[in-house]
């Protein structure tokens, strides 16, 4: 049974599949989750980590006692795995998709989870030094009119919107299917070459997004994966890759050139996005990843300041935890990966000058 997650889905744990992960499934009466492994190598061991995505569910308003029950179905989930999983698997990462309206709720639970694991028989359940999805998001509500919806944006985006088709953006939108996609995809991949050269942004491979969009264009069934280009005369000036689904839509990659910027393609892309989501049925459309706060000093400021001016509701999720099944491996492994997150995300960022 298809997740309204699309983290859950078989059709991405298939694909992470296809990219260095092992899928795993498991569902037994009312437990239904979508998994993966993943074998890593040191010098001095070898051992596997396993990871679940936007599950198990929560179930209620967030409260002491609801957490308690909820981390005793988390204890549960996580016994019922270990026959499913490689014998030197030193932790289940789980990623809780749990929604808080501000920073300081999801703070206060971050803090009270740790005894709120051990009331609940749970004690090997722990927060986390490293996120792996992104913990804070916009999220734009679809059941809303295009009118409404508009009317929702601050006024500046509105204005941009209008802006590009008035200077004559327009907007094509691809799929695998077709027979020179290859072509549009080589397009948008020199896009986003140009913006890891001029953001510090990282990327996968080619392979990886063209397998993604080929595995979703394979199958009626599967989400259905896009890629849109905004061009103005004979150039493209950006693109993004968007993802639906029943439950969501997702933006999920995004690429920018360095010419005619002020034509301001970036906005009618997602107003295009937004507008073929609600077409398609999903409730709501995920602007996926931000910065938690307004903060100037921040690196990523702008994306915060372009993902939340669509007018959607800014949502906080606790992060990453893990239930820890061999303990002094994992205090090895929890301490690489803290060096690691600095080292990327902190000092490589500060001699690059970001």
């Amino acid at each position: 049974m298809a997740s309204r997650r699309f983290l859950q889905d078989k059709f991405w744990v298939n694909f992470k599949g296809e990219h260095g992960w092992t899928p795993v499934f498991y569902d037994n009466k009312d437990i239904h989750v979508s998994l993966m492994t993943r074998r890593f190598s040191l010098k001095i061991k070898k051992f596997s980590i396993a990871y679940v995505p936007m599950a198990p569910e929560y179930e209620g308003e967030v409260s002491e006692e609801n957490t308690e029950k909820f981390f005793n179905r988390v204890n549960l989930i996580s016994k019922n795995l270990l026959p499913l999983l490689p014998s030197d698997t030193i932790c289940i990462r789980y990623d809780f998709p749990i929604d808080f309206d501000s920073i300081e709720q999801r703070n206060e639970f971050i803090l009270s989870s740790r005894n709120s694991a051990v009331k609940a028989g749970c004690p090997a359940l722990r927060h986390s030094p490293v996120a792996v999805q992104p913990p804070d998001t916009t999220v734009l509500d679809l059941s809303k009119s295009e009118e409404e919806i508009l009317a929702g944006m601050k006024n500046k985006w509105r204005y941009n919107v209008r802006l590009a088709v008035k200077k004559n953006v327009s907007v094509e939108s691809h799929d695998a299917s077709e027979e020179d996609f290859s072509r549009y995809f080589d397009i948008f991949y020199s896009l986003f070459e140009t913006t890891s050269k001029r953001d510090g942004v990282s990327f996968h491979d080619k392979k990886y997004y063209t397998d993604l969009l080929k595995m979703s264009a394979a199958d009626k069934n599967n989400p259905k994966v896009t890629l849109y280009l905004a061009k103005h005369e004979d150039d493209y000036l950006a693109g993004i890759i968007t993802l639906f689904c029943s439950g969501e839509a997702v933006y999920l990659y995004g690429a920018s050139g360095n010419i005619k910027r002020n034509l301001m393609p970036a906005y009618l892309l997602q107003w295009t996005a937004i507008r073929d989501a609600k077409k398609y049925g999903c409730p709501y459309y995920d602007f996926y990843g931000m910065p938690p706060a307004a903060d100037e000093k921040h690196p990523m400021h702008g994306l915060y300041l372009f993902k939340t001016g669509f007018g959607g509701k800014i949502i906080h999720r606790p992060g990453s935890y893990d239930y820890v099944l061999k303990n002094n491996w994992y205090a090895f492994y929890s301490a690489a990966e803290k060096l690691r997150a600095w080292w990327h995300k902190v000092f490589l960022k500060k001699i690059a000058g970001r």
